[in-house]
């Protein structure tokens, strides 16, 4: 199956939103690379890419009698709480909250979808975020993942932002932003509360399209003032942290989805230290958090690294 071709009016709804640049570079990636398993992006090697992978996994979770439960493991979607101080925040964001939902994929399974919202519906929160992975398969068809968004966001409380991951086509963008969905690509946003603002950015992948753009995203940001960006791996931590941003969420790596006991990722597909791949982090004055996603990728399974969503909230340090 290769990349989706827009139609038409599909091309012209997309240049109007990114510009014609971005989009031939992004569609041209697109087609360039589809399914490859090595080259390309920041990693060298794409598990994701590897077919034969999915056999090897299932076959060698079923010799060892663990299938069955890897299988439960990966609709077990845990809610994690996560308080991140912030040296001045304007005092009406204390206590501000935000729950960040990454690495969906939520075509790999007719119940996921289902799973998530009964996660979303047992947290309130502020604000919601995405950080990327819409879809199961890097390349082809994306309508399924685009119809379990359809059922998912009803259940998502007021604004709700999100940025591209390295499984989504740039294609997607129309009609996850017909969901009330603000995509964020290399923008920024003014999030107002109790008349005082921080600024909200997002970038486009940076791990295997590296159509990323830090400075665009950050360029209309003022200094001295708390900003959050939104990307889809932690890889760039260096530069988001450079940039002046406060706090960075991001995903893709899914905490390495099968771990050893005690939660040893075997792999986590991002070239980034260990401490980076999962959960809460610091670097250079920059705080930050990478989710291990509520979704599973090439099978629907998980060992030791339950699934999840995060609330996050903002506190006065």
């Amino acid at each position: 199956m290769t990349s989706f071709i827009p139609d038409e009016c599909l091309q012209q709804q997309l240049e109007a939103r990114v510009g014609k640049i971005h989009l031939r570079q992004r569609l041209g990636i697109e087609r360039d690379y589809e399914r490859r398993i090595f080259g390309q992006g920041r990693n060298f090697f794409h598990i994701e890419n590897w077919s034969a992978l999915r056999s090897i996994i299932r076959n060698s979770l079923r010799l060892v009698l663990l299938h069955g439960r890897a299988r439960r493991n990966a609709r077990r979607i845990q809610i994690r709480r996560n308080r991140i101080p912030l040296s001045g925040l304007p005092p009406a964001f204390d206590n501000y909250t935000i729950l960040q939902i990454s690495d969906l994929h939520l075509d790999m399974a007719n119940d996921f979808p289902h799973v998530l919202i009964e996660a979303v519906r047992q947290v309130d929160y502020d604000l919601c975020v995405l950080t990327g992975d819409f879809r199961g398969e890097t390349f082809g068809p994306y309508e399924q993942a685009m119809d379990g968004m359809r059922q998912v966001r009803p259940h998502l409380k007021g604004e709700v932002y999100a940025v591209l991951g390295n499984h989504d086509t740039i294609c997607m963008v129309p009609g996850l932003e017909a969901m009330d969905i603000r995509m964020l690509l290399n923008e920024q946003v003014v999030l107002e509360h109790g008349g005082e603002r921080i600024y909200l950015a997002g970038i486009d992948d940076a791990h295997y399209y590296r159509a990323d753009n830090i400075e665009k995203a950050a360029d209309a940001i003022p200094d001295a003032v708390i900003s959050i960006l939104l990307a889809h791996t932690p890889e760039i931590y260096r530069h988001a942290a450079h940039a002046d941003f406060s706090l960075m969420l991001s995903g893709h790596t899914h905490g390495g989805q099968i771990c050893l006991p005690g939660g040893a990722p075997l792999m986590c597909n991002a070239r980034c230290p260990r401490a980076f791949c999962s959960g809460a982090w610091f670097y250079q004055g920059m705080a930050g958090y990478t989710s291990a996603g509520s979704g599973a990728c090439v099978v629907d399974v998980r060992l030791n690294c339950p699934p999840e969503i995060t609330l996050h909230t903002l506190q006065c340090a």
